[in-house]
């Protein structure tokens, strides 16, 4: 898997476009939290843990409570189980049922806590266990599991004290407690009445953009668990969540970047659609966060190109930009030794289906396709959010204009990149006299023009002149913009037989005929 995995760098590289915290109560400075270590390796497991949700501990503490009662009153509801799929087909079969799956397993101490975890008994070129909790009477797939307990997760109770006097909140601390693991329920006086809905909002700073305050991390991920018994829910754009079951014990909280709006922020060294940011331990009340460029810089990373892609997709409505959004599922991975950045669209079906890369790729092309990367960001050089936030928006422009053009042409954009790239030992936009260079202007031109408006509307100045200065003419659009034309009149026109500049002037004169000439005079201005 891992000589796979350098596959994938290698031709993201190839494919690249070469665009040359203060604590409050409650409040966690990230990546510098008491009596625990984080990173963004593997985890580190300790022991395993007595498991309390387990259905005998508790009928344990059903009967500690309640002596008169019947230990045959408690029946299980829910299974906790692993699962080991033997191939991205498998792995895609659980993901698509709904299955809330993590790659560790939920009863063992942390010992260092990481970005994933790869069981030591499964091969490293080979999927690790997948774990989840599902109902007691689920209808398991064809793909290899194991039930590992059966269990009684309280929270399915529709209040906390039954008519017959059943205190179920209590009977949960019970459990923690004959498990021996009271030590992780949270002090009642904190939680008022024992168990509480966790609630909080992590924030980023960009300190270029609204006068440096804090504002949410949208549309985001936020897992938190206890043992067997988790839940998540997504940030609303400001950062705000609440997490939708109730808790009695002390949580770990981590960041799925898999946003809410479509897309997937990836790549930990293990095939997996979608990174995880360990938080730490918090209360059962919630835990807040703010994320600065001085924090972790992996999850700063993340941070704000989660951020800057719910942005773009956000402001592609009729009523703003009003652009076609970028396909669904989008995968996008981080790069953290490469300088260049690159719509590959690989996991749309791109590249791999390339005469020059199919046979090459052989077996591996279905599983390159289901895992590897549409958007790579390489961040080796990015040092602010401004950085971050250009190169997304470029990237993403492409993404919607692969979303009109389709799956060929971007093969002959792709074809034209790879070829300049290899004719010339590392410039990918080549000199725009290969054959296919047109796909190749009209792509660039767009994504410039986009990323400098985007960039200049959020941080204000002049415009930017970014690609200005390659073969092709992003001065076009933005003349054209200034002249009244719309970014979305742009794009409209971009179809799948626009390609080369010559179309593309003529399509614009045939959209809009009473401004011929003025259109006639910008295309001559820079061609």
């Amino acid at each position: 898997m891992r000589r796979l995995i350098e596959l994938f760098i290698l031709l993201a590289a190839i494919y690249a476009c070469s665009k040359d915290v203060a604590v409050a109560p409650g409040h966690k400075d990230i990546g510098q939290l008491e009596g625990e270590t984080l990173s963004h390796g593997m985890i580190v497991l300790g022991d395993r843990l007595e498991n309390p949700y387990k259905t005998e501990n508790i009928r344990d503490a059903y009967v500690s409570l309640y002596p008169t009662k019947s230990r045959d009153e408690i029946e299980t509801t829910h299974l906790y189980v692993r699962f080991l799929p033997e191939n991205d087909a498998e792995f895609e079969l659980l993901t698509e049922s709904g299955l809330d799956l993590v790659d560790y397993p939920l009863d063992y101490e942390i010992v260092v806590d990481g970005d994933y975890y790869h069981d030591p008994s499964v091969g490293e070129d080979n999927i690790t266990w997948q774990y989840a909790v599902v109902p007691s009477d689920y209808e398991f797939p064809e793909v290899r599991y194991e039930i590992i307990d059966e269990c009684f997760i309280t929270e399915y109770e529709p209040v906390s004290r039954t008519a017959d006097g059943i205190d179920w909140e209590e009977v949960e601390r019970e459990a923690y407690r004959l498990s021996g693991n009271g030590d992780m329920l949270a002090d009642e006086t904190d939680t008022k009445a024992g168990k509480v809905y966790p609630s909080g909002r992590i924030t980023i700073v960009d300190e270029d953009a609204f006068g440096g305050k804090p504002f949410g991390v949208a549309g985001v991920r936020v897992r938190c668990n206890t043992f067997v018994k988790f839940a998540n829910t997504y940030t609303d754009r400001d950062g705000y969540y609440s997490i939708p079951k109730k808790f009695a014990a002390d949580l770990k909280y981590r960041l799925v970047f898999k946003n809410e709006k479509g897309f997937a922020i990836g790549f930990n060294l293990i095939l997996v659609p979608a990174s995880t940011s360990a938080l730490g331990k918090g209360p059962a009340t919630g835990l807040s966060a703010t994320v600065t460029r001085d924090s972790d810089r992996t999850l700063f990373l993340r941070s704000v190109v989660n951020n800057a892609a719910y942005d773009y997709i956000s402001r592609c409505s009729a009523d703003d930009m009003n652009l076609t959004l970028p396909p669904g599922d989008l995968r996008i991975w981080l790069l953290s030794k490469l300088d260049a950045s690159s719509a590959v669209m690989i996991h749309h079906k791109v590249v791999v289906s390339h005469s020059l890369v199919a046979g090459f790729l052989g077996y591996f092309a279905s599983l390159l396709s289901y895992f590897a990367p549409d958007v790579t960001i390489g961040t080796a050089n990015m040092q602010s959010y401004a950085d971050v936030y250009r190169t997304v928006c470029h990237e993403l422009a492409h993404c919607s204009h692969f979303s009109q053009v389709g799956k060929d042409y971007w093969n002959r954009y792709v074809e034209y990149i790879l070829r300049s790239y290899l004719k010339s030992g590392g410039s990918a936009y080549g000199d725009g006299t290969a054959e296919y260079a047109g796909y190749c202007e009209i792509g660039e031109m767009w994504a410039y023009y986009l990323e400098s408006v985007m960039y200049q509307e959020r941080y204000g100045g002049p415009m930017p002149q970014f690609g200005t200065g390659y073969w092709f003419s992003p001065q076009i659009f933005r003349y054209l913009d200034d002249r009244g034309l719309s970014r979305s009149d742009f794009l409209s026109v971009m179809q799948p037989d626009v390609t080369g500049i010559e179309v593309l002037k003529d399509r614009l004169v045939a959209r809009f005929p009473d401004r011929s000439e003025m259109i006639e005079q910008v295309f001559s201005r820079y061609r």
